[in-house]
């Protein structure tokens, strides 16, 4: 009698301790697997490992296998399981496995309870009964505090405002909403933010009426116990700092929507990559001008699309890969600018090829196992009726403004031969 097969699981587990990171692996037992994590030796008993993500596949080796393949730019070079974690890298982790051929379903494993251990102690702070809190939450709001902190380098912000007429800012109120601080002594780069340092230092060659720029607490008070957020504004020769009671800095606090909706001019600012959506929303329902920093794929994110699609955002100049960490590092993750400040003759219009389908070299078009036309290399078919696959960087150099329009309301990923490819967006002319 020919044995029952066992089921084949691909997982994603993160280490409380560790919450810039997690790690993708494959198991027959995800209970017993998760156990393992929790019992491992020389592990300290607060360092809790929890499941992100579990799916049921056909072949886990070959997904992973696929999966090292796809994300080898996001692994650790000394532990190969083991990849970088923040909300968007995690959902492109999740994605990928979801689109695999292999995935059969997503599945769910209760969390292991935990043993208590009681410690009779002096009481010094509040519980995290007392504060209204579990252990999930704290682990939440820590991912939230140690992922969105990728700060803009100065000489990003210089070299794209310098593509702008000054004329734009002359007796404007500029608002940095996402702000991480401005320092005891705010011209100095180690404690000050490049949106707010760069804004101090030209705030007479620009003209500007008024600076003003939040400080989010959130990141240093997780328990949100001693919140310390303030708002840094310079007025002429003035500069106060000022910290109203209850602030917390974020960019949809009160008083923050406030000033966004009553003194600003101009946004200019890097919002938190995971809160991107909330973000956008708010700032373009606003009505207000802007100038900030976001993740290159948004032109083909659903949330963002119909953004680009009725003219209310259009990329900038220039697209930014390196940021700075709070430890004044280099890291590296794919930005660009985003405005709806007018842009002259845009340079870009340049890159795009728009010409006849048989003028496109073969080695940039071909079609995948649904006849779909995909086109690479800022070529576009000018005599070809039907929706086709672009990647995002038409659409960043401005192809919706030359009679084009996006297809469909979300990603589109073609396969080609079976094999998938990266993620485009369908387009179609007017």
């Amino acid at each position: 009698m020919n044995a029952k097969p066992s089921k084949q699981y691909i997982y994603i587990v993160q280490s409380s301790k560790e919450t810039k990171f997690c790690k993708i692996g494959i198991t027959e037992s995800l209970d017993r697997r998760l156990k393992d994590y929790n019992n491992m030796t020389g592990k300290s008993q607060d360092n809790v490992y929890e499941y992100l993500f579990t799916c049921e596949v056909k072949n886990m080796r070959q997904v992973e296998r696929d999966i090292k393949a796809k994300f080898s730019h996001l692994r650790e070079e000394k532990n190969k399981e083991i990849y970088f974690y923040n909300s968007p890298l995690f959902q492109g982790y999740v994605d990928f496995i979801k689109s695999h051929k292999m995935f059969v379903k997503e599945v769910y494993v209760k969390p292991e309870a935990k043993k208590t251990v009681v410690k009779i102690v002096k009481k010094t702070t509040p519980t995290l009964q007392d504060r209204g809190l579990s252990r999930k939450d704290v682990m939440q709001k820590a991912k939230k505090a140690n992922n969105d902190e990728f700060y803009t380098r100065y000489e990003d912000i210089e070299r794209e405002i310098s593509m702008y007429d000054k004329k734009i800012w002359k007796n404007k109120v500029v608002f940095c909403n996402c702000d991480d601080a401005v320092g005891d002594e705010p011209r100095n780069n180690n404690n000050t933010s490049a949106f707010a340092l760069f804004f101090i230092n030209n705030f007479l060659q620009l003209k500007l009426k008024k600076l003003i720029c939040t400080h989010y607490s959130g990141a240093l008070d997780l328990f949100n116990t001693h919140v310390k957020g303030y708002v840094f504004t310079k007025d002429g020769f003035q500069e106060i700092k000022e910290y109203p009671a209850g602030y917390t800095g974020s960019f949809d606090d009160p008083l923050s929507v406030r000033i966004l909706n009553e003194e600003a001019d101009i946004v200019s600012t890097n919002p938190p990559f995971s809160r991107a959506g909330d973000y956008w929303k708010l700032l373009i329902d606003s009505g207000k001008k802007f100038l900030i920093v976001s993740n290159i794929t948004n032109v083909k994110n659903q949330p963002y699309m119909s953004y680009f699609e009725d003219k209310k955002v259009w990329a900038g100049y220039n697209r930014i890969d390196k940021y700075l960490n709070p430890k004044m590092e280099s890291v590296e993750a794919s930005g660009h600018w985003y405005t709806n400040l007018q842009i002259n003759n845009r340079p870009k219009y340049g890159l795009l090829k728009i010409v006849p389908l048989k003028e496109i070299p073969n080695e940039s078009k071909r079609y995948d196992d649904n006849k779909t036309l995909v086109v690479d290399n800022c070529f576009i078919p000018n005599d070809y009726d039907k929706p086709f696959a672009v990647s995002a960087r038409p659409i960043l150099n401005g192809i919706l403004e030359k009679g084009y329009q996006y297809a469909q309301n979300k990603e589109y990923v073609p396969y080609i031969e079976n094999r998938r490819c990266f993620g485009r967006i369908l387009i179609k002319k007017v």
